[in-house]
């Protein structure tokens, strides 16, 4: 008899909200494990990825199951997997054409993965896969951040600025931070040096001469960015445009290519006119760097910041607060009480 689990759908793009029915559970394949679900979080990809914002970029068969980012239990190993037993506690964020999080049970690669930190809680541990990685290949990997440096993290107190401004300190940068006035407190406590309230004050008028950006909020805020970074500078975007040297390393058909040259032409000429570059990130999976992130959290130079915390049947509420672009750090969805 074919076993069962609760999953959160969708059956085509732009429907308002994810739907919970029951599915078969995942089968194994060589290399994979199969997880139950103790915690996921929501985070704006998934929302993107449900009004269809990703399709120039990924291909998903309908019903989809959302989710990208999780927590929870090994339950059992497919043949070739070395790094994991039944019973371990493991977290990650799975590959993108392979998103499912939002499920009681999930079938992932075991290189995705890395052993949960023993002072996390399943949901505490579940905050932090997609927003770390994302902040640690911006900052570590592509900017190469050495002490002394300056960078400017927009968004602060959201899931991927309360993390970055964390590892930023971690690497010995100054940290400057976007955020609105009630969330000064939290921001300086997780490291910032200097912070702008951007209801009040417009950055490009505040701040100049730093080495890097890390962008979260695109459009107008990111050409901004130009104007404040030294030449031979980086601006790195997760919301802005991918443009065509994302296209080509992605592997994406000339076609797209060449759509994406034409409307990432104000960012090419921006780079031109300023000598600072310009570069999209697409964050990938990576169980090593996990693992690293949490030799961070054991040493207590990184921690989860939690907005709420609500139950999986409450997913469309989780949707609906995650939407209003409010949230302090992380919105968790838990499957199983910690």
């Amino acid at each position: 008899m074919t076993q069962t689990m609760k999953a959160a759908v969708i059956s085509a793009y732009k429907q308002e909200f994810p739907e919970i029915v029951d599915l078969p559970r995942p089968a194994l394949q060589a290399g994979n494990v199969l997880i139950q679900v103790a915690a996921a979080s929501i985070n704006p990809i998934d929302l993107k990825t449900k009004d269809g914002g990703l399709k120039m970029l990924l291909h998903y068969d309908f019903p989809l199951i959302l989710g990208s980012d999780f927590a929870g239990t090994v339950t059992a190993i497919g043949p070739a997997v070395t790094r994991f037993k039944v019973g371990d506690r493991v977290y990650g964020r799975v590959q993108k054409n392979r998103i499912g999080t939002f499920a009681e049970y999930l079938a992932a690669a075991q290189t995705d993965l890395a052993l949960i930190p023993d002072m996390l809680s399943f949901t505490e541990a579940a905050a932090l896969p997609l927003v770390s990685l994302t902040s640690y290949q911006a900052l570590q990997e592509i900017m190469q951040i050495k002490p002394g440096e300056k960078v400017l993290i927009q968004g602060g107190s959201g899931g991927i600025g309360t993390v970055a401004i964390q590892i930023a300190k971690a690497l010995g940068a100054f940290v400057a931070a976007t955020t609105s006035s009630h969330n000064f407190q939290l921001v300086k406590e997780l490291g910032a040096d200097f912070v702008i309230d951007y209801r009040q004050q417009d950055f490009s008028e505040v701040i100049t001469d730093y080495d890097y950006v890390f962008d979260t909020q695109g459009g107008k805020i990111l050409e901004k960015a130009f104007t404040i970074v030294k030449p031979g500078g980086k601006v790195v975007s997760i919301t802005g445009l991918p443009n065509h040297r994302f296209a080509k390393a992605y592997g994406l058909s000339p076609w797209k290519i060449g759509a994406l040259r034409l409307a990432s032409h104000r960012l090419s000429r921006l780079e031109k006119d300023t000598g600072v570059g310009y570069e999209f990130l697409f964050m990938r999976p990576d169980g090593d760097q996990l693992t690293q992130l949490g030799e961070m959290i054991t040493a207590g130079k990184l921690r989860p910041v939690i907005d709420r915390v609500l139950p999986f049947t409450k997913i469309k509420e989780a949707f609906t607060y995650s939407g209003s672009g409010g949230a302090r750090g992380k919105i968790l969805l838990q499957m199983i009480p910690d």
